[in-house]
C-alpha cells in the first residue's frame, strides 16, 4: 500500500483501501493501518493473504454477507488462516435473497425504514441502508465492535464492498470524529473501482443476474446516498451516534473505536 493512496493492490480483490489517512473534526487525521474495508475475499491469492495477514497484521475479518451468500460462494482463504478471527454478521432479516449488488433496488415492504415516515423520492434511493438498522441492529453493533477490536488490525466486507460495507465504514468514520466530508469521500471511491467489481462479481453465478438485471450506472455509489442517510440519522436520533446508543453501544465502545482510528 502506497503512502500516497489508501488503496490496497490485491490480485484477488479489488475494492481494497485503508480507513486511515481520511481528515477530522478537530483538525487531525484518521490512523492508517487498523480498519480496512473491501469486496468480497474468495479469490485472494497467497501473496494476497501473506500481504494481509503478515505485512498488515490482519486478524479479524468481519463478514457482512448474508447467511445464503457464505453457503453459495464457500469458504474464502483467510478462513484457513489461524490467526484470523471471523465476525459472520449478516444485514439481513434472513429468508430473502437479498445480496449486496441489488441494495439499492427497492422491494416491497422494505421501503421504509421507520414505518411511520413518509419517503421521498430520493431517500427511497437508500431504504436498503436504513433497513439495515432496522432489520439487524445487533449486526450492526457487533460488527462495529469487532471492527474495532484492538489486538491487530480488522478489516469489513460484503460482496461488492459498496452498500453494506459502505454503512458501517461510514458509521466508524462518524464515532472516530472524520468529517462528513471525509466520509462522503470515502463512500464515493468505491465508485473508481465500479467496473471492476462488475467484472468480478459477474464470474459468479451468486450475483450475476442481480448485475444483468440493471444498468451498470445503477449501482454507482452517489453522494447523495450515504448523505441522506447520515441526515436522517441526524434528524430523527441527532446523530448516528443516538441510534448507536438507542442499540447498545456505550462510551467505552466509541472510545475503544476511536482509539483505533485515532493518534
Amino acid at each position: 500500500m502506497s503512502e500516497m493512496t489508501r488503496w490496497i493492490d490485491l490480485e484477488g480483490a479489488v475494492n481494497a483501501r485503508d480507513l486511515g489517512g481520511l481528515p477530522t473534526r478537530d483538525g487531525g487525521r484518521t490512523r492508517r493501518g487498523q480498519i480496512f474495508r473491501a469486496d468480497n475475499l474468495q479469490g485472494l491469492t497467497p501473496a494476497d493473504v501473506e500481504l494481509l495477514v503478515g505485512e498488515l497484521r490482519l486478524r479479524h475479518v468481519v463478514d457482512l454477507r448474508s447467511n445464503a451468500e457464505v453457503a453459495l460462494e464457500g469458504p474464502g482463504p483467510l478462513t484457513r488462516v489461524p490467526e484470523v478471527r471471523h465476525h459472520h454478521l449478516t444485514l439481513f432479516a434472513e429468508g430473502g435473497r437479498h445480496t449486496d449488488v441489488e441494495a439499492d433496488t427497492i422491494d416491497g415492504d422494505r421501503v421504509l425504514p421507520w414505518a411511520e415516515r413518509v419517503i421521498d423520492e430520493e431517500l427511497r434511493v437508500t431504504g436498503f441502508y436504513f433497513g439495515y438498522l432496522r432489520d439487524r441492529p445487533d449486526s450492526v453493533v457487533a460488527a462495529l465492535r469487532a471492527m474495532a477490536l484492538a489486538d491487530g488490525a480488522s478489516l469489513v466486507h460484503c460482496a461488492a464492498g459498496k452498500d453494506r460495507t459502505g454503512v458501517l465504514c461510514a458509521l466508524a468514520l462518524e464515532i472516530a470524529g472524520a468529517t462528513r466530508e471525509a466520509i462522503v469521500e470515502d463512500y464515493v471511491a468505491t465508485g473508481e473501482r465500479l467496473e471492476l467489481i462488475l467484472k468480478r462479481l459477474r464470474g459468479s453465478a451468486t450475483y450475476r443476474d442481480d448485475l444483468d438485471s440493471r444498468p451498470a450506472d445503477d449501482h454507482m455509489p452517489r453522494a447523495r446516498y450515504i448523505e441522506q442517510f447520515l441526515g436522517v440519522l441526524d434528524d430523527r436520533f441527532g446523530g448516528p451516534l443516538g441510534w448507536l446508543a438507542e442499540n447498545g453501544w456505550t462510551d467505552a465502545d466509541t472510545e475503544a473505536m476511536r482509539a483505533r482510528l485515532r493518534d
